[in-house]
C-alpha cells in the first residue's frame, strides 16, 4: 500500500485518551514527560506488570512481534528470504520448546509478572485501537502474546553472543594456517590484559596448550578431509561504579553504555515503573517485563557489560552409517531426527531436517558425511529460572541483595555492576557457568571423549564479584574479568581487548574527584590507542616513494590519533588499516576461511572482521608468521599504497555517520524516508570509548555503538540522566521516534526524571488506565 505522511500520523497512539485495562485492580496513570518517556504509576505489582506491557505494546508492538517472530522461527513470513536461514537455525536450536519448558518451571512472582504482563499487551492488541503502520504494509494482523513470548525474546536477544564464533571462526581457520596459526586467532589483550577483578590488575593470557588440544585437531583436519600430518558479531559495552571516596558527590556513581548493533527500533526503552511494592525506573527490553539490565529502585542502582564468558561449548560428532547414532564414550548414542519448515513471504516454504546429538543440535555440517558439529549451550541444555530473578531486583534494598536476587541468572552472561544508598559499590559476573576443561575453549572438541563432557555447575558464590574494592572504582568493558590462573574453573578464552576499560580508568584516575556530571565527557572520549600503535609503526618504516602514499604517511604522524567526526584523518587511518588486514587475510590465505561450512552459520563469519581484531597483536610482536613470506614493513608499504589510492577528503564524521534502517525499509524502499529515522555524524571507533564501530569487510560507516548512555547519582536520584540513540517510540511519524538523536549524537544526556512531582510537572501527556470487565 502507498505510505504517506497522513497514513503513518494516523496510526499512532493517543497518548491522552482514558482507556480500559481489563484485569486491573484499581487505576494507573501513564505521565510521558518532554521526551515521550513513560512514567507508569499502578496499585500493586499486578497491575503494575499489566501496565508496562500494554504500555510496550502501544509504543512497540510492531517491534515486539518482529522480536518475537525471529526467536521462534517465522520472521521470514514478514522478511523474506534474508530472514530464512536465522529461522532455520532457531528451529533447529530448540528455542520455542526451551521457552515453554521455562515457563513452566517458574514459580508464583514470576509466573504472575509474565501472565500480568502478558494480559496487557493483549489488552492493547484487542482494545480497538489504530495498529501501528507496518501491518498496513504487511497487510497482517498481530497475534496475540502469550507468556513464554516474553523468555523468548529476552533469549533472542542474547542469542548465542560470544565463544560459538571464535571458535567457529578458529576451526575453519585450521585446515588454513595450522593449529599454532589458528591458536593466534583471537582479539588481542593490548600486550597485557586488564582485569576487571582485582580493579587494575594486569595479566598475562594463557596461550593455547596444543598438546591438549591434538585429539580435536586431528579428527577436526580429518572431518574436513585434511591430512592431519600437516599443518562476528560486533558490539560490548562499558560501565564503571566510583564509590564515595572517589566520587564528588560522597555516594556512588555508575555510569555507561551498552554497545550493539543498532537496530530500529532500539531493543531498550526507557521507562518508569511504580506500584505499593516498588518504585523503578530505567531501560526495559520491548516485550519483556522488568528491568534486566539497567535501572535503580530507590535503594540500589546497576548495570551490566557482557562479561565474555564461555557458555557455549561446540561438539564434533562422528555418526554412523546412516547416522542413526553418534559415537559416544559408553558406545553409540541414539540420534533424534525430525522434519520441520518454514514459510518465506514472496517464496516456497522451505523444509529441513534437525539433528540433535547427546550434546545439542547439529548447527554445522552434514551428518550424512559421517561428521557434524553440534552445540551445549547454557543458553538451552537445561531448564533456566532467568525470569525469576526479576521481581525479585525490584525490591533489593542494596548491593549484596541484588546480587543475591540475581542468582540463577543465565540467559546471557553479564558484568553486573551496583552501588547502593549506603554507599557500596560492586561487580559480580551474574551467569551460569558449567565445569569442563579449559580445552573446550579453543574449538570444536571430539564428541566420543568423556573428558570434555560438562561436570555440574559453578555455585553463585563461586562466580567473581568483588565488593568495595581497595581504590573505590569499578571498571567494566568486556575486558578479561579476572586472570586466567586466578579462579579454579575454566571461565573464558576470548573477550574484548582492554582499551576502552584502560582509557576509563586512566580518565578516572586523572581527573580527581569524579561528578556525574563528568561521565558524558569519558562517554566522548575518542583516543584510539590503535591508530597510535600504527602511527608508531609507520615512524618506524621508511616512507614510500609513491607521492601519494607518502603523503598519507605524513599526514598520519602528524595527528594524535583522536577520532574526532570533524577530523580528516581518521578516515585515512581507517583506509590503511583496512587494507592492512586485507593483505593479512590474502597472504595468510585466510580470506578463503569464510567459505567454510563452519563459517556459514548464520549469520556468517566474515574473514576480514575478525582478523580487524588480530590484527593489533600480530603487528605489536612483529609476528609474520601468517603474512606468507611478508615483512610488516612490506605489509604496511603495500597497505600505503592501497590507502593512498582511496578518496580523501571528507571528515570522520560524514563518512562514518550510521545510517538507521527500518527492517521493513528493504521491503519497501517507497516508504524507507518515512520508516528510517535520521542519524548524524558521529566520531569514535571500535577501540574508543565512544564505540561506535564499524565492520571492516563493511567499510567506514558506524554499524553498531551505544544503544544508550546513562549515569546514576545513587541517593540524588533526580540528577540522573539518560539517552537512547533514536528516541523513546518505536512508532514511525511520532514525535518521539527520533527526537534524541541530536543529544546522543553529541554525546549529551536528558533528564531521568524520578520524583513524582517533577514528573507531573513536566508531563505533556497524562493517559488514565481504568479497570473494566
Amino acid at each position: 500500500m502507498p505510505l504517506d505522511r497522513a497514513t503513518v500520523e494516523a496510526a499512532l497512539p493517543d497518548l491522552d485518551a482514558r482507556l480500559p485495562l481489563p484485569g486491573l485492580s484499581a487505576p494507573a496513570t501513564v505521565l510521558r514527560d518532554e521526551w515521550g518517556i513513560p512514567h507508569i504509576r499502578a496499585a500493586t505489582s499486578r497491575d503494575a506488570w499489566m501496565a508496562l506491557g500494554f504500555v510496550h505494546a502501544q509504543d512497540r508492538l510492531f517491534q515486539m512481534d518482529l522480536t518475537r517472530r525471529r526467536a521462534i522461527g517465522r520472521a521470514a513470513e514478514w522478511l523474506g528470504a534474508p530472514a530464512a536461514e536465522s529461522d532455520i537455525l532457531v528451529r533447529r536450536l530448540g528455542m520455542e520448546a526451551a521457552c515453554r519448558r521455562d515457563f513452566a518451571a517458574l514459580g508464583g512472582a514470576a509466573r504472575e509478572m509474565l501472565e500480568a504482563y502478558s494480559a496487557g499487551v493483549n489488552a492493547w492488541i484487542g482494545g480497538g485501537q489504530p495498529r501501528p503502520v507496518e501491518y498496513a504494509l504487511l497487510q497482517d494482523a498481530p497475534d496475540l502474546w502469550e507468556p513464554w513470548h516474553s523468555i523468548a525474546v529476552m533469549r533472542r536477544l542474547g542469542l548465542l553472543m560470544g565463544s560459538v564464533w571464535f571458535k567457529l571462526w578458529r576451526a575453519a581457520a585450521l585446515p588454513v594456517v595450522g593449529p599454532e596459526g589458528a591458536a593466534k586467532l583471537r582479539y588481542d589483550d593490548s600486550g597485557a590484559d586488564l582485569l576487571c577483578i582485582p580493579p587494575g590488575a594486569e595479566a598475562e593470557r594463557l596461550q593455547a596448550d596444543l598438546a591438549a588440544l591434538a585429539p580435536a585437531i586431528r579428527a577436526l583436519l580429518e572431518s574436513m578431509g585434511k591430512n592431519t600430518g600437516g599443518d562476528e558479531v560486533g558490539g560490548g559495552s562499558n560501565n564503571w561504579a566510583v564509590g564515595p571516596t572517589r566520587s564528588a558527590t560522597g555516594r556512588p556513581v555508575l555510569a555507561g553504555d551498552p554497545h550493539r548493533v543498532f537496530e530500529i527500533p532500539n531493543m531498550y526503552a526507557q521507562h518508569h515503573l511504580a506500584c505499593d511494592a516498588f518504585d523503578m525506573i530505567g531501560l526495559t527490553v520491548p516485550g519483556v517485563p522488568g528491568f534486566p539490565h539497567f535501572a535503580h529502585n530507590g535503594q540500589v542502582a546497576y548495570c551490566v557489560t557482557h562479561a565474555f564468558m564461555d557458555i557455549h561449548d561446540l561438539f564434533l560428532e562422528r555418526f554412523d552409517a546412516d547416522a542413526s547414532h553418534t559415537e559416544a564414550p559408553d558406545g553409540p548414542a541414539p540420534v533424534m531426527r525430525r522434519r520441520d519448515s518454514i514459510r518465506i513471504r514472496g517464496g516456497e516454504a522451505r523444509a529441513f531436517e534437525i539433528v540433535e546429538t547427546r550434546h545439542g543440535p547439529v548447527i554445522a555440517g552434514d551428518p550424512a558425511s559421517g561428521s557434524a558439529i553440534a552445540l551445549r549451550s547454557v543458553q538451552f541444555a537445561e531448564t533456566d529460572l532467568s525470569f525469576e530473578c526479576l521481581p525479585r531486583m525490584t525490591t533489593a534494598s542494596g548491593v549484596e541483595a541484588l546480587f543475591e536476587a540475581t542468582r540463577g541468572w543465565g540467559l546471557i552472561d553479564h558484568n553486573l555492576v551496583a552501588g547502593d544508598t549506603e554507599g557500596h559499590i560492586g561487580h559480580l559476573v551474574r551467569a551460569r557457568l558449567p565445569r569442563r576443561p579449559r580445552s573446550n575453549g579453543w574449538l570444536p572438541v571430539p564428541g566420543w571423549m568423556s573428558r570434555h563432557d560438562w561436570q555440574g555447575w559453578i555455585a553463585h558464590e563461586e562466580m567473581p564479584r568483588s565488593l568495595d574494592p581497595e581504590g573505590g572504582i569499578i571498571v567494566t568493558a568486556n575486558n578479561r574479568v579476572v586472570a586466567d590462573d586466578a579462579h579454579p574453573d575454566y571461565l573464558c578464552t576470548d573477550c574484548h581487548p582492554p582499551y576502552r576499560a584502560r582509557r576509563i580508568a586512566a580518565r578516572l584516575a586523572e581527573g580527581g574527584a569524579f561528578a556525574p556530571e563528568d561521565a558524558a565527557g569519558i562517554h566522548a572520549d575518542t583516543l584510539s590507542p590503535n591508530a597510535l600503535l600504527l602511527r608508531e609503526r609507520l615512524a618506524a618504516s621508511p616512507a614510500p616513494e609513491e607521492p601519494a602514499a607518502a603523503a598519507l604517511r605524513e599526514r598520519l604522524l602528524a595527528w594524535d590519533g583522536r577520532m574526532e567526526a570533524d577530523a580528516e584523518a581518521p578516515p585515512a587511518y581507517i583506509a590503511l588499516r583496512r587494507a592492512l588486514t586485507a593483505i593479512l587475510a590474502e597472504r595468510s590465505g585466510l580470506a578463503a576461511a569464510g567459505a567454510s561450512p563452519l563459517a556459514q552459520v548464520t549469520p556468517g563469519i566474515a574473514p576480514q572482521n575478525q582478523l580487524w581484531w588480530t590484527l593489533p597483536e600480530l603487528l605489536r610482536r612483529d609476528d609474520a608468521s601468517l603474512l606468507g613470506g611478508w615483512s610488516w614493513r612490506e605489509a604496511l608499504q603495500a597497505a600505503l599504497a592501497r590507502a593512498a589510492a582511496a578518496p580523501a577528503g571528507e571528515s570522520w564524521g560524514a563518512v562514518h555517520q550510521p545510517r538507521f534502517t527500518h527492517p521493513l525499509s528493504p521491503l519497501f524502499p517507497e516508504a524507507a524516508a518515512l520508516l528510517d529515522p535520521p542519524s548524524r555524524p558521529v566520531g569514535g571507533d571500535g577501540d574508543t570509548v565512544l564505540a561506535n564501530g564499524l565492520l571492516c569487510a563493511g567499510g567506514p560507516t558506524a554499524t553498531y555503538g551505544a544503544l544508550a548512555r546513562y549515569v546514576f547519582d545513587v541517593g540524588n536520584w533526580d540528577a540522573c540522566q539518560w539517552v537512547v540513540f533514536h528516541g523513546a517510540s518505536g512508532q514511525p511519524g511520532s514525535a518521539h521516534y527520533a527526537d534524541q538523536n541530536e543529544a546522543w549524537s553529541a554525546t549529551r544526556m536528558v533528564p531521568m526524571r524520578y520524583a513524582w512531582k517533577g514528573i507531573e510537572q513536566a508531563a505533556r501527556h497524562r493517559q488514565d488506565l481504568v479497570p473494566a470487565a
